[in-house]
This record gives structure tokens, C-alpha cells and sequence, in this order.
């Protein structure tokens, strides 16, 4: 695993302890992390990790080259030295992931180029206006295109580093690591999931800012038109055509996301009937909720659900020539 200055230390332990877990529960990784000239690094949080090895004495063949990611991403890309130290490295790597902005060094180095990719849904912009060669997508937690992978925000780097523990070792040995971490094997759906109500246009009125966040607050509710019209105590017809200019979507569409985000909660943390997920949040009936998924999410929710089993998700046809080592 590669270090340097400003790195975010989760992108860093975070895989590093789904190597450990795997390991305790039957897999082979001998994980070894490398600063440029074998320094300790100082990440976001101020701790100081140190590293065990330079990242120029790195060589011979590699099972996975991880690269963690930091905040300020044009620092790392802007670091000849660091770029340069990656793309040596890389070349010996039979597997290269990223974590969150780790995307960007990794861009940096050309090995992006013609490739999907995913980052930070907060960064995504920023890496397609960067390195407009790479295929952005949004919302993935992560993304495999032939040897690379990469993945979204923070703690998506352990969603990734689980999809790797099962490509090597199988989904039990997976499984077992993600029950002892206690995280769920894969997170169904993408980053849009924790963003409805944060990248919704912000609106300048306080009565829509009010509504947005009522609905946000509580999902069940009643949120029809003419309770929403009720509660700000102007027309429906006034409060429609003010959500839709100061949001730049209707309230309607606002309301279902919002419940849709409740029930994929729901059906991530428990077992409910899909009845009950319906009823508590605020679809009324399970055949409301089956329609909004597919529209929304492009699954059913019992599909949804059914994520949960492995932590495999569709892949490209280039992704499916990625080829599975033992080593992290």
C-alpha cells in the first residue's frame, strides 16, 4: 500500500484491517505499506504512520498496489515524485486499486485513461474535469475495469478490499471478515444513496429549506401536497411552482427519494417483511415501493436485499479479464 503526506487514514486502515480479518479467518495476505523514501507520513486526522519500506525500493512482481487517497487531491497530483514512484509500481502490480481520491494520483499516471473509475460522489466532478480521458461514474461504491479498481468515498475502500478478499479466497472467507469487522458485505445501490438530501439544490427560501428537511426528518409522514401546502400555509399551486424553481426537481420525486433512502436503511440493517420497510417508510404498500425502486434504483427491493450475499456487483466486459492474486 502506497503512503504519503495528507493521505486520509482511513483509506488506509480501513483496507488494511479487511487484509487482518481475512487473514485470521483463513486467507494468506502479507500486506507491506511504502513512502516515498521510506518516511512516516502525516495523514488528515494528524496521526502519524509510519511505513515499512521506501516506495523506491518497491520491486518484483505485486498482488495489489493499493493508492489511498487525501482531500486535497491536487497535492498529490501535482507530486512529480509521488506519480512517478506509482506508475513504476504499477507496472509490476498484477491488481492497482484506489480508495476515494485515491482515483486522482492514479489518474495521474495515464493508467485511468479510457477506464471507468469512481471516486468521492463529492469529487466526481472534479476528477472528469481534471482527467477528462476517464469514464467518471458517480455513483459506484466501486468500480472494476481489467486490472484496476476503484472506489468511492472513505469507507468504500473496505467494500472494495472485501470484493477482493472473495475474489481471492473465496465468499466464506469474505463473509467471515466482514461479520467479524461487522460490516455488511456490499452496500447495494451507490453513493446517491447518501446524498439525496445533500446535493439537492439548496434552496434561498427558508419555507422550502423547512419542507426539505421535514421530509428528510421523517420519511412516514404525510407529505402530500396539501400537507405540505398546510405546514408552509400557502397555495398548493404557490409552494408546487416554489419547490420546483428553487430545487430544480418537484416535491413529489424529492419525497419518494427520500423514502426510497429509508427503505434501502432498512432493508440493509434487518430482515423486515418488505411490508413492514413499505409501512415505515411511508409507501404505504409493498407494490408502491416495488415501483418506485425500479424507477429510482433500477432494482426491485427484495433484489436490493439480495445484494447483501456477496459482494459482487456487475462488471464491464473488460473487468472480467482482472485477474485474482493471494497477496494484498
Amino acid at each position: 500500500m502506497a503512503l504519503f503526506d495528507g493521505v486520509q487514514l482511513l483509506d488506509v486502515t480501513g483496507p488494511a484491517d479487511v487484509y487482518a480479518a481475512a487473514n485470521d479467518h483463513g486467507a494468506n495476505y502479507r500486506l507491506r505499506t511504502a513512502s516515498p523514501g521510506g518516511t512516516p507520513v502525516r495523514t488528515t486526522s494528524g496521526v502519524q504512520v509510519s511505513a515499512d519500506l521506501a516506495l523506491e525500493e518497491v520491486g518484483g512482481p505485486i498482488g495489489t498496489l493499493i493508492i489511498p487517497g487525501r482531500p486535497d487531491w491536487w497535492e498529490a497530483v501535482d507530486d512529480t515524485r509521488l506519480i512517478g514512484h506509482l506508475s513504476r509500481v504499477a507496472g509490476s502490480a498484477r491488481r492497482i486499486a484506489s480508495v476515494c481520491a485515491g482515483a486522482f494520483p492514479l489518474a495521474a499516471t495515464g493508467l485511468l485513461d479510457g477506464r471507468r473509475a469512481a471516486t468521492h460522489w463529492k469529487l466526481a466532478g472534479d476528477l472528469a474535469r481534471r482527467f477528462p480521458a476517464v469514464k467518471v461514474d458517480r455513483d459506484a461504491i466501486f468500480v472494476r475495469d481489467g486490472r484496476v479498481i476503484t472506489s468511492a468515498g472513505v469507507t468504500s475502500g473496505i467494500d472494495l478490499t472485501l470484493s477482493l478478499v472473495e475474489e481471492d479466497f473465496g465468499p466464506e472467507v469474505a463473509r467471515a471478515a466482514a461479520k467479524y469487522l461487522v460490516v455488511f458485505m456490499a452496500r447495494p445501490g451507490g453513493q446517491s444513496q447518501f446524498s439525496v438530501r445533500l446535493t439537492a439544490r439548496q434552496p434561498h427560501s427558508d419555507t422550502v429549506r423547512m419542507l426539505l428537511d421535514a421530509v428528510a426528518a421523517d420519511p412516514t409522514a404525510d407529505h402530500s401536497r396539501a400537507a405540505r401546502a398546510a405546514r408552509a400555509g400557502i397555495s398548493v399551486r404557490h409552494l408546487t411552482r416554489l419547490i420546483s424553481t428553487e430545487t430544480g426537481t418537484t416535491a413529489a420525486r424529492f419525497v419518494e427519494q427520500i423514502r426510497i433512502e429509508a427503505a434501502k436503511a432498512m432493508l440493509e440493517s434487518g430482515n423486515d417483511p418488505l411490508d413492514v420497510v413499505a409501512r415505515r417508510c411511508g409507501f404505504g404498500s409493498v407494490e408502491t415501493m416495488r415501483r418506485a425502486f425500479v424507477r429510482e434504483v433500477g432494482i426491485t427491493p427484495g433484489a436490493f436485499r439480495d445484494r447483501f450475499r456477496t459482494t459482487r456487483r456487475p462488471e464491464t466486459p473488460a473487468a472480467r479479464g482482472a485477474v485474482p492474486v493471494g497477496t494484498g
